[in-house]
């Protein structure tokens, strides 16, 4: 690790100012996407540029593009979190991209048969390929860069939640399953990379379809543990990505609430018993939703927020900075389910405000 950066983690320990300390960790490892939370913000990542529309094209996949703005405003209605309370991520650039992805791959995005391809929308071939830049890359760009920032307000407020990415199926070199960037590859890579405090990081996938993109990034290095939690009859079926997961369960069409909580509750303890990370990704898919015609489980929702809160208590009990990414979820009702999870956790007090004149208002 460089001299640099060490130095630069001691400081981190005795300063008080965050934000000094988080802008000299930038300099050093020229980490654009990193931010600092003002006086009013949580670590909850949001921008309304997340949802994709553009003349109904975003309906010819089942994957419901605008879930990202429909769960916020339910956070919003429910008076416990107002916009200003938000903070908003940086678009990640092909700068940032290209320390994960290799440049073959991120070339091959300026074809629109090629993206095409990875959003599973057969359509967008048709278009111009700066008009699909615009109207559905630059989305996912921008929900990249706010994994990528929620790692890092994980390890300044214990928690963080991207409303958006859970890329799961994308890896370094290829795309797929409307999986366009590696999110949590470089939210992970960027940890290691700015934080020498953070060497070893936790997956925990819980998404209903197999994590085959980060198993793949990730098969041969120790450092990262991988759960997942997956229905083994549906996409990818990867075989090979299998080799990188510690802790596999797979599971069977339509599982349900009694057989699942008790299989996610074992297992992420004895996951955490078995490798201690300093770091969690949570990967919650909602696809795991009874109906959804992707997922073909059948958890109802009181179930998945059952589900988040297992996994949020076991991190904050054992004082793992965790944070959440949002991925799969195919009903429109997908996006109540997840505000509901997150009003669940403040309930619960496993995600409170670092801020104390907030604290007062609630």
């Amino acid at each position: 690790m460089a001299e640099g950066q060490s130095t630069i983690s001691k400081n981190c320990k005795t300063e008080r100012a965050e934000s000094q300390c988080a802008e000299k960790v930038k300099k050093v490892q020229g980490n654009d996407l990193y931010k600092d939370l003002n006086s009013s913000q949580w670590p909850i990542v949001y921008s309304p540029d997340y949802n994709i529309s553009f003349f109904g094209l975003q309906k010819l996949h089942p994957f419901d593009s605008g879930k990202w703005g429909r769960a916020v405003a339910f956070l919003v209605e429910s008076g416990i979190l107002k916009n200003q309370n938000f903070i908003s991520p940086v678009e990640a650039s092909e700068e940032n991209l290209l320390e994960v992805h290799t440049k073959e791959y991120l070339d091959s995005l300026k074809w629109s048969w090629k993206v095409a391809t990875v959003t599973e929308v057969p359509p967008v071939a048709l278009l111009p390929n700066f008009i699909v830049q615009r109207v559905m890359l630059k989305p996912l760009r921008l929900q990249t860069g706010g994994t990528i920032l929620a790692g890092k307000l994980a390890i300044d407020k214990g928690w963080a939640i991207n409303i958006g990415g859970g890329f799961h199926h994308c890896r370094s070199d290829e795309g797929g399953g409307f999986c366009a960037y590696a999110d949590i590859t470089l939210s992970i890579h960027f940890l290691f990379k700015s934080f020498q405090a953070i060497s070893k990081a936790m997956i925990i996938d819980l998404d209903a379809h197999q994590g085959n993109g980060h198993e793949r990034d990730f098969i041969d290095n120790p450092d990262v543990y991988i759960m997942d939690v997956y229905n083994f009859g549906i996409y990818p079926r990867d075989i090979y990505a299998k080799r990188a997961i510690r802790r596999k369960v797979e599971l069977r069409h339509e599982t349900d609430d009694a057989t699942y909580l008790p299989l996610v509750e074992r297992n992420v303890n004895e996951a955490l018993s078995e490798f201690h990370p300093d770091i969690i990704i949570y990967n919650a898919g909602t696809d795991i939703l009874e109906g959804d015609p992707l997922g073909n489980l059948a958890v109802t929702e009181q179930g998945i927020i059952q589900r988040d809160e297992i996994v949020f208590k076991s991190a904050r009990e054992g004082g793992i900075p965790i944070f959440m990414v949002t991925s799969g979820g195919y009903q429109k009702r997908t996006a109540k389910v997840i505000a509901n999870s997150i009003l669940n956790l403040h309930s619960k007090g496993l995600i409170t405000s670092s801020y104390p004149e907030l604290q007062s208002v609630l």
